[in-house]
C-alpha cells in the first residue's frame, strides 16, 4: 500500500485535502473539507500540502489589509493539522475562537497556541476522533440566527417588538427592534446600531446584553419600560454579516462613512429617513456600537471615541463618569481610556470619505449625547472577552444610561 497527499478546489469555494491509500488497482479517500460556505464565513486556501493549510483572510472589496476571517473544516477526526496564514498576523490576543457545534458556542484556543514560522502566523489543532466539523474564526460570531435565538426567549413581550427597516441590495431584511416603552410616548428615546462593519460581532453581543436589561424584571428594567423607547440597529450592514466580509473600509466607502449626501446602503438611507420623524424630538442618546483594530494600545481597552462637537463631547465625559461609577460585570470601563477628537486616528482627517453615525445623530434636535463605543475583540486589559462578559457590559451600559437620563430628583 502506498500513501499519496493531494488538494483540489471544487465550484463554491470547497477546498478538498487529504490522503489516497492506494490498494492497487484502486483506492480509497480519506478527504478533509476546508471551506466558508456558511454565514459569516471568510477565508482563502492558497494550498494545503500534506496536513498543513496555508489560508489568508478573504478582503474582496475592502481597501487595504483587515484581519477578520471564519471557516469550518471536516473530516479531520483524529488528524493533527496546522493552519497558517500568509501576509500580516491576523490572529487576535487570544488566539483564534473554537467551535465544535457548528457555531452554537466557542470557546479560544489561546494565543499560546499561535506559533509563527518564517514570519507567519499560524496554529496547530488535533481533532478528536469523532469529530465531524470545527469551526475557527478570527473572534465569537454573533449572526442572524444569533439575534433569533435572542428574541425567541422574549417572544410574548408587550415591550418588545421586531420589523423590517428595509431591504439589502441582496435582498435581506435589516432588522428592527424597538424595546420599553411602545404602549404611549415615552419620556426619552434611545436609538443603539451594530454592525456598521460586518465583522464586529462582539458588538452584538454588547447590544444583547442592554435589550435584555430593558426587558429585565428588575429596577432597572421596570424604569426603562415606564420612560424609554429603545430603537435597535442589530446589522447595518446585514449583507456583510451574512456573506462574511470585512466591511470595515468597504470600497468606496463602508457603512458607517454614508450619513452625507445621498447615501448609498439601503440600511443607511432607511435609518435617515427614520430616525426622525419616530423621534419626534424625545431622542436623547445614540450609541453606535464597534470593535477596534486588532489589538496593541488603545485596542484592548473599553472607550467612548470623543466627538467633535464641545457640547456633546462633554456629555461624552459625564455619561463616561457614570459608567464607570455603575459598572459591575467583569469588563472594566475607565473614562480615561476614552479617545478625545484631535487624539490619536480620531482627528477630522479620519472622516473625509464621509459622516459616521455619531456625528449623524449628534445633529438631530433634541439629541444630548450621540457616541460610538470601542468594545475589543478578545481582551479587555487582562479580562477575556466572551459572550457573557460582553452581554454584562450591556447590562452596565443599560444601568448607566438610566442614571444619565433619570432627573436627579427621582433618582
Amino acid at each position: 500500500m502506498a500513501a499519496e497527499t493531494f488538494s483540489s478546489t471544487v465550484p463554491g469555494g470547497l477546498v478538498l485535502a487529504g490522503i489516497l491509500l492506494l490498494y492497487g488497482g484502486g483506492f480509497a479517500v480519506a478527504a478533509v473539507q476546508i471551506d466558508a460556505n456558511y454565514p459569516g464565513g471568510n477565508l482563502l486556501v492558497d494550498r494545503i500540502d500534506g496536513n498543513t493549510a496555508y489560508l489568508r483572510p478573504d478582503l474582496r472589496d475592502t481597501r487595504g489589509w483587515w484581519f477578520y476571517w471564519s471557516f469550518r473544516v471536516r473530516g479531520a477526526g483524529g488528524r493533527t493539522m496546522t493552519f497558517r496564514f500568509a501576509g500580516a498576523d491576523p490572529i487576535g490576543t487570544r488566539g483564534p475562537a473554537v467551535s465544535t457545534d457548528a457555531g452554537r458556542t466557542w470557546t479560544w484556543l489561546g494565543r499560546d497556541a499561535v506559533r509563527t514560522a518564517d514570519g507567519k502566523a499560524g496554529f496547530p489543532y488535533t481533532f478528536g476522533e469523532a469529530a465531524k466539523e470545527v469551526r475557527f474564526a478570527f473572534a465569537v460570531p454573533y449572526q442572524e440566527a444569533d439575534l433569533k435565538r435572542f428574541l425567541a426567549g422574549h417572544r410574548g413581550s408587550r415591550h418588545l417588538a421586531v420589523s423590517q427597516l428595509c431591504k439589502t441590495r441582496a435582498g435581506r431584511g435589516v432588522e428592527k427592534v424597538h424595546a420599553g416603552r411602545l404602549d404611549g410616548e415615552p419620556a426619552y428615546r434611545v436609538l443603539m446600531t451594530c454592525r456598521h462593519h460586518a465583522c464586529e460581532s462582539l458588538a452584538n453581543y454588547v447590544l444583547e446584553g442592554a435589550l435584555a436589561a430593558v426587558l429585565a424584571d428588575t429596577d432597572d428594567g421596570r424604569w426603562f419600560r415606564r420612560n424609554v423607547e429603545v430603537l435597535a440597529v442589530p446589522f447595518v450592514d446585514k449583507d456583510g454579516v451574512e456573506a462574511g466580509d470585512q466591511g470595515k473600509n468597504r470600497k468606496p466607502h463602508d457603512h458607517n462613512r454614508d450619513y452625507a449626501g445621498e447615501s448609498l446602503y439601503p440600511s443607511v438611507r432607511a435609518l435617515r429617513q427614520l430616525v426622525p420623524g419616530w423621534a419626534r424630538g424625545r431622542l436623547a442618546v445614540a450609541l453606535d456600537l464597534h470593535c477596534p483594530w486588532i489589538r496593541g494600545p488603545h485596542n484592548e481597552v473599553i472607550y467612548m471615541v470623543g466627538h467633535s462637537q464641545p457640547e456633546i463631547a462633554a456629555q461624552q465625559e459625564a455619561f463616561g463618569e457614570i459608567l464607570q461609577a455603575v459598572r459591575a460585570g467583569p469588563l472594566v470601563y475607565r473614562a480615561t481610556d476614552n479617545l478625545p477628537f484631535g487624539k490619536g486616528w480620531n482627528t477630522g482627517a479620519n472622516y473625509k470619505s464621509g459622516k459616521s453615525c455619531s456625528r449623524w445623530a449628534g445633529e438631530l434636535e433634541g439629541i444630548r449625547l450621540a457616541t460610538t463605543f470601542e468594545f475589543p475583540y478578545a481582551n479587555v486589559g487582562k479580562q477575556t472577552v466572551t459572550p457573557a462578559g460582553a452581554r454584562a457590559f450591556g447590562a452596565d451600559l443599560a444601568a448607566a444610561l438610566r442614571r444619565y437620563l433619570q432627573p436627579p430628583a427621582a433618582r
